[in-house]
């Protein structure tokens, strides 16, 4: 059963933008730590950027001031709105809801920045 559907990949040019979603359940969404996550080819999975249920923010230094990290409690879904996209941030994106208790991932989405 899929806890985490994600949308909103796909190629840019560099400078372009791009919204990723990430819809989970309500109780998913409203307990957990949501986080987007990335693995670019012969690297390492690595953290993007966080947002906890009270809305407190983390961002990889590579990513601050370029993307944005928020949520919809309405429609229990995680944005990443990524602007002034460069090609080093091509990798394929994973949503994560995390607590003490589980950690899911969702399926992946691509995300190409060509230059």
């Amino acid at each position: 059963q899929a806890q985490l559907v994600e949308s909103g990949g796909g190629l840019v040019q560099a400078g372009g933008s791009l919204r990723l979603s990430c819809a989970a359940s309500r109780t998913v969404f409203r307990f957990s730590v949501m986080g987007w996550y990335r693995q670019a080819p012969g690297k390492q999975r690595e953290l993007v950027a966080t947002i906890t249920s009270g809305g407190r923010t983390n961002y990889a230094d590579s990513v601050k001031g370029r993307f944005t990290i928020s949520g919809d409690s309405a429609k229990n879904t995680v944005y990443l709105q990524m602007n002034s996209l460069k090609p080093e941030d091509t990798a394929v994106y994973y949503c994560n809801a995390h607590t003490v208790s589980y950690d899911y991932w969702g399926q992946g989405t691509q995300v190409t920045v060509s230059s």
